[in-house]
């Protein structure tokens, strides 16, 4: 008997002992850290690197730090990422970090630079105010391609540089920041280059755009109080990079079935909107009574219109966007894009110079109806215009203008990017008399009207000097008001057209889609 339990109880006191001693080793080892990247690659002596990874002491003391073997101190500390200065005596190697005896080396050369024996110098920076938290750049020369090896200040406060070129400098007015210089160091040079002028600090609240002196400054002025009412997150969803796949997201259908990209107007508090629309009325025309602004506003509220009689949540202003695409500013290229079910609107603008108004859509169903004692036709002037045209024409330039074909929709929709016929079909304008020729620019106001009023005479001046080598065509009625009804100017670089189509919410009806183009100028000239 007594052997038998000793049988069965010596390899379970065995196995207690391994089940401690294992315990025990667990409890007391030490994990090997690792290095999965660090941030930037390259720097002079003095600057400041991030080490990512994995198993670091979170006691900064407790991590030691080697550039290619000189040793490093390092300021601040967690399990994943420790905070260093390159040394002095450093060279170009690797990074060593090692915690209590277990040492990991980095997979690429740390770059240790010298420093640029050229001062930086500011010559500029756009805008000329902001409130905190606005996008400001800062051109120059002999910057850092690093952002973090850019120190810039505003006043005294430390910004932080976002991107960086040897010549630009990106970065946002910072908490606590203070009228006044702005400055600029690089690498260890002690040599700051400051501006000559103060960069103005105002308050989300007393933002005063009106004292801009160009259109391009109060556009800019306006996009940086619009984002300083926003928040981190939803700044980051309305500033995207410019791409021509998102400059080309725009639909003719509501956002819940073609998405757009941006902030939705509907997720914004009431100053977040107020502001939103400032920027909005400042890329269109105010002076134009039916256009522009007034245009915008009236879609919207057809859309409303919609929401309320039977069209559903996928209706409504709410369900408009906004973008921006770039950093609006008066140097570099980007666009503002406002888009939703029945109007777009996308300006591009490259070094403050608005170089593409187009594609410019817009249409309405119901094309009218009273809200209150206002009536809502924002697309009419556009359909009378036309059959004011139409109505100047002789018998035989009817003829000459209409097609025999039956169009169901606009020829160049959303997503036929850069499409263009290379025929012209229709009625030549070199046909024209001088008082047909004016009909015919009637209609093109109706649609440059709807940008700012210094550009939209410079475009119009543009289409106005091709006229002779402008086509129209025209098919269905001369009245536009019934089904398939469809109108096109083509000039060399003009590109109108409007459809009357069916009714979708109210089926009973019909309602208006029109496009203006620039066969040039389209997204700025940008085609992929």
């Amino acid at each position: 008997m007594k052997k038998t339990a000793y049988r069965i109880l010596l390899p379970l006191f065995v196995t207690a002992i391994c089940f401690v001693t294992s315990c025990h080793k667990t409890d007391n080892e030490v994990l090997t850290p690792t290095i999965t990247s660090f941030t930037p690659s390259s720097g002079v002596v003095g600057s400041t690197v991030f080490i990512s990874g994995t198993n670091f002491n979170t006691t900064a003391s407790g991590n030691s730090v080697t550039f290619n073997g000189t040793n490093a101190s390092v300021s601040a500390a967690s399990t994943s990422q420790l905070t260093v200065v390159v040394p002095s005596g450093a060279t170009t190697g690797k990074i060593s970090v090692t915690v209590n005896s277990n040492s990991v080396t980095s997979a690429t050369d740390f770059t240790v630079t010298t420093a640029t024996t050229n001062p930086p110098s500011i010559t500029s920076f756009s805008p000329s105010g902001g409130v905190i938290g606005a996008t400001v750049i800062v051109t120059g020369t002999n910057f850092s391609t690093t952002p973090s090896n850019n120190t810039i200040s505003f006043n005294g406060t430390v910004a932080t540089v976002t991107a960086a070129t040897t010549t630009q400098l990106t970065t946002t007015v910072p908490t606590g920041a203070t009228t006044g210089k702005i400055s600029v160091t690089v690498n260890s040079n002690t040599t700051a280059a400051t501006s000559t002028s103060d960069f103005t600090v105002t308050s989300s609240s007393s933002t005063d755009c009106s004292t801009a002196t160009t259109p391009i400054a109060k556009i800019v002025c306006l996009a940086n109080a619009f984002k300083a009412t926003l928040s981190a997150s939803q700044v980051s969803t309305l500033q995207l990079d410019y791409t021509f796949a998102r400059a080309k997201t725009w639909s003719n259908l509501p956002a819940s079935m073609s998405p757009r990209i941006g902030i939705q107007l509907g997720s914004l508090t009431s100053t977040q909107l107020a502001a939103a629309k400032e920027l909005i009325k400042a890329i269109t025309s105010t002076t134009v009574a039916n256009e522009g602004w007034d245009e915008v506003q009236q879609v919207w509220a057809a859309d409303d219109y919609l929401l309320a009689n039977g069209g559903g949540s996928a209706y409504g202003s709410g369900n408009y966007y906004l973008a921006f695409l770039g950093t609006p500013s008066e140097t570099g290229t980007f666009e503002i894009l406002e888009t939703g079910h029945h109007k777009t609107v996308a300006n591009t603008y490259i070094n403050g110079v608005l170089v593409g108004a187009t594609p410019h859509f817009e249409a309405v169903e119901p094309i009218s109806f009273t809200s209150g004692s206002t009536t809502i036709a924002p697309i009419s002037q556009e359909r009378d215009a036309f059959v004011a045209f139409l109505a100047g024409l002789s018998t035989s330039q009817l003829t000459s203008a209409k097609s025999s074909s039956t169009f169901t929709d606009l020829v160049l929709t959303p997503g036929k990017e850069w499409q263009f016929p290379t025929s012209f079909v229709g009625l030549q304008g070199n046909t024209l008399t001088s008082d047909q020729k004016q009909l015919l620019i009637n209609v093109i106001k109706t649609y440059t009207n709807d940008i700012d009023d210094a550009n939209a005479a410079a475009f119009l001046a543009t289409y106005t000097a091709d006229l002779d080598n402008t086509y129209i065509l025209y098919s269905g009625t001369t009245s536009m008001n019934t089904k398939n009804d469809y109108f096109r100017i083509a000039g060399q670089k003009v590109w109108i057209e409007f459809i009357v189509a069916g009714g979708i919410v109210i089926p009973s009806g019909v309602h208006f889609h029109s496009v203006w183009r620039d066969r040039l100028t389209d997204y700025g000239g940008t085609k992929g």
